[in-house]
């Protein structure tokens, strides 16, 4: 007996349609993102986007190109319901077939999100889907104010959601022993506060009302209940409340908003894609980091020298290579993936950084450099550690150096002096930036900054050329010696000089800055007012490290 195999007569063809992952966006430090919903954001198609605006979540993760979806808000700026959410995500799943699209959900997509009835329309249009979970704002707004949920007196915690048309349960909420955390916009929260207070909690009871909570721009209230809807209804989106004896811990253990750079502005002039180290660390004593590009870096006009002088590094021409920016480093490592070498090519060659932060570019690499300045981080520090040129120990007698096309011959001429031939090659030509828009150019001269970050002597010149001198009152923090010179020539008062030429280091003089103004106020019983609020002279100090 034969078999064969049969066609059905009516074969089903169906379209592939995208795979959704539900992500917990955290309450709004992006710090706070899973492993999983950073995985999930570099590889999404398409991203479906929650209530608030999140451009600091997307910014640093979510690929080039993706798409990006408002399922906050319809085409004339009213709040979506559940249902319509759920239509446009099923659109959006189906309009991108094989691909993968997040559904970017605020805080934790389990806790009052609307995660069950998204996921149900998922399910009955045959659309999969996965969760991955989120920090809850129930949770981190909280610690992030200095209030814990719970204590050995009071271990009892209530969490209600405000407005979407329900009606709130307050029934859990009125023991003495119940810490109350209360989410919603402000006038829910107010009405919420109001009922609270109605139903029987006592008016005396503690509350902490917090706006824009686990960001830098985060601020709390303590108030009592009898007193607390009032001033709920003058707070910013996304707001919280928490309502118990635990409130009154707050003063023994703020830990967020009493970091030395809380609340500042700080501005980065420098381009993007090398502030973000910078603005990483000043977030993480508190600041807000606006950059500025001051330089524009562009490729050689003639790009026949760097080829020559790659190809000779390979073949064996040169002893040393000096690197004096990350920069060069930058342009070098573009420059072997054109000709599908990397960092193996220096093996047998010595290597030298100028500084700190050109040394950590060379690291990124795979590179550790044979020879940093010891001392001051600069040309002239890196000629004083650099060994003469020894004809018994040197096999080779040339270095390479790669640099900008306005680098001085300071390096060049002290090399030849201690018998090293020298091929100095423009690696890149630095561009003044165009002038910053308006509103920025008046912040800068107006003092709406706190402080002021320099890298480098030409960010100093072409932050004055592009966008004047940064307001009196602003701190001024400079990397180095050489900068700080740079700064005193342009008229400006430096505030704050890194102990060590390095970005973290200078970040850090400046939150010992910070720490200091702090100090100070407290010590004369004045309440600690940030430089870009002061309106008459204020405590100063040049910070040492």
């Amino acid at each position: 007996m034969s078999s064969r195999r049969t066609t059905p007569s009516n074969p089903i063809s169906r379209a592939k349609v995208a795979h959704v992952a539900f992500v917990g966006a955290g309450p709004g430090d992006h710090s706070l993102l899973t492993i999983g919903a950073v995985e999930r954001l570099r590889a999404a198609d398409v991203v479906v986007l929650d209530q608030f605006s999140r451009e600091d979540v997307l910014a640093p993760f979510a690929r080039e190109g993706v798409e990006i979806i408002d399922a906050g808000h319809g085409e004339h700026g009213q709040t979506l319901t559940h249902a319509s959410r759920a239509k446009v995500l099923v659109k959006a799943a189906k309009s991108a077939p094989g691909g993968l699209v997040v559904r970017l959900m605020d805080g934790d997509p389990s806790t009052f999100n609307g995660l069950a009835e998204e996921a149900l329309a998922l399910t009955k249009a045959g659309i999969e889907f996965d969760i991955v979970p989120g920090v809850s704002a129930a949770s981190a707004v909280p610690a992030y104010a200095g209030v814990p949920l719970t204590t050995a007196k009071s271990g009892g915690v209530h969490i209600v959601s405000l407005g979407g048309g329900h009606r709130a349960d307050f029934s859990g909420c009125l023991s003495d022993k119940v810490t109350a955390v209360l989410l919603g916009n402000a006038e829910a929260l107010a009405q919420g506060l109001t009922e609270l207070l109605r139903v029987g909690r006592a008016g005396d009871t503690p509350v902490a009302l917090t706006e824009k909570g686990t960001t830098t721009s985060q601020a709390t209230w303590t108030t009592t209940l009898a007193e607390a809807a009032a001033l709920a209804e003058r707070m910013e989106a996304p707001t919280l409340a928490i309502v118990g004896p635990t409130v009154d811990l707050r003063g023994d253990l703020s830990w967020y908003e009493t970091k030395p750079l809380f609340g500042w502005r700080v501005l980065v002039p420098r381009t993007k894609d090398q502030a973000g180290a910078t603005v990483d660390r000043l977030a993480s004593f508190g600041a807000t980091a606006d950059v500025v590009p001051t330089i524009s870096v562009e490729p050689p006009r003639t790009p026949q020298q760097m080829e020559r002088a790659v190809k000779g590094l390979v073949t064996g021409r040169y002893e040393w290579v000096g690197f004096t920016s990350a920069n060069a480093v930058r342009a070098v490592r573009e420059k072997f993936e054109e000709f599908g070498l990397d960092a193996r090519a220096f093996s047998g060659l010595k290597i030298a950084a100028v500084g700190g932060v050109t040394a950590e570019a060379l690291r990124e690499w795979g590179i550790n450099p044979d020879l940093v300045p010891s001392g001051e981080m600069s040309a002239k520090g890196l000629l004083e550690d650099w060994p003469p040129y020894d004809e018994v120990l040197d096999p080779i007698n040339r270095v390479f150096l790669p640099r900008a096309d306005i680098a001085t011959d300071t390096l060049v001429a002290g090399l030849q002096e201690m018998g090293w031939e020298v091929d100095d090659v423009t690696a890149y030509r630095t561009v003044r930036a165009a002038p910053p828009a308006a509103p920025v150019r008046e912040a800068i001269k107006g003092g709406a900054f706190d402080a002021v970050v320099f890298t480098s002597s030409s960010t100093v010149r072409n932050l004055v050329g592009i966008a004047g001198k940064p307001h009196p009152q602003t701190v001024v923090a400079c990397i180095g010696t050489a900068t700080a010179k740079t700064a005193e020539e342009h008229g400006l008062r430096v505030d704050v000089l890194a102990p060590e030429a390095t970005s973290d280091a200078l970040v850090d003089a400046l939150a010992e800055h910070g720490r200091f103004l702090a100090s100070e106020a407290r010590e004369t019983g004045t309440e600690v007012v940030r430089p870009s609020l002061q309106r008459k002279g204020g405590a100063r100090r040049k910070a040492k490290g």
